[in-house]
């Protein structure tokens, strides 16, 4: 049998070669079709978490907590970086809170891929299934200390107004740019495995340089520096969510347009880039 008669038999009977990166529509197709076993994915990969735990999913609400608390102790109470902001118990929580479903996203979906070697090799699905059910389940880990910020901005003064409808779309924002840099990274992190040693120092930098304890515009000074750290992706997340939400933040187009774009290119790079090694995960 030639190889045209043979590839005409398998087509015949819905046989398709593995190991070989489908066509991008096909691709997005068949990621659709998987919706079902993403959200599932997600699910499960929240409940494990946290099951060996004697406290659960408290823990979802008790560590942003916790962390809170230590980060207005260091800062807010002994370096005193709330120069320049009324509420710092609610900008402080806003940041943090964001912070913490953007670095748990970047870390996890970096290491998806070589994690779950065994999956990828055992079984056949789009790949960017992994690093896109943990941005999910970071986002429903989340969710707990989110209704938590809420509650906090209400018992440090913040008054409920219209902008607050536009949380949630902040949050949405922000997970695009969590779910595009987590594309990226899975890749390059399957690639060369040594680049996740350096995931957490990333994590690191960017945590002390994304406005999360002070105001960026009142520290960075002026200068192109500045306008890098104001409208680098991570700071310009932290400062939606905290005008979706604060009072003495007013809601600036500029912040939201910044945000939408970054989480629009970065999910779509990362996309592409993510899906160009399809036929290479889970080989040696």
């Amino acid at each position: 049998m030639s190889a045209q008669d043979a590839a005409a038999l398998a087509a015949q009977h819905g046989l398709e070669q593995v190991g070989v990166r489908p066509p991008l529509p096909v691709y997005v197709r068949d990621l659709w079709r998987h919706r079902h076993f993403i959200w599932t994915m997600s699910e499960a990969g929240f409940i494990s978490r946290h099951q060996n735990n004697y406290l659960g999913l408290f823990w979802s609400v008790l560590n942003p907590l916790l962390l809170g608390a230590a980060y207005y102790l260091i800062f807010g109470l002994l370096l005193e970086t709330t120069r320049g902001v009324d509420n710092f118990i609610a900008f402080l929580t806003a940041g943090l809170f964001t912070f913490i479903f953007i670095s748990a996203g970047f870390n996890y979906a970096a290491k998806s891929m070589v994690d779950s070697t065994g999956l990828v090799r055992a079984l056949r699905f789009p790949r960017a299934i992994l690093p896109i059910s943990v941005s999910i389940t970071e986002l429903i880990a989340t969710v707990p200390a989110f209704l938590i910020l809420l509650v906090l901005c209400l018992a440090t003064g913040e008054d409920p107004s219209v902008k607050w409808l536009l949380f949630p779309v902040a949050l949405l924002i922000v997970g695009l740019i969590t779910l595009g840099i987590g594309l990226i990274a899975a890749r390059i992190v399957h690639a060369a495995r040594d680049v996740g040693n350096l995931i957490p120092l990333l994590t690191r930098m960017l945590r002390y340089v994304s406005g999360i304890f002070f105001p960026i515009a009142n520290y960075a000074g002026e200068g192109w520096i500045s306008v890098v750290l104001l409208y680098q992706p991570i700071a310009v997340s932290l400062q939606m969510v905290r005008e979706s939400l604060m009072g003495e933040f007013p809601l600036d187009p500029v912040t939201w347009v910044v945000s939408l774009a970054w989480g629009v290119i970065l999910t779509g790079i990362g996309f592409v880039f993510f899906w160009r090694a399809e036929a290479t995960y889970g080989r040696a």
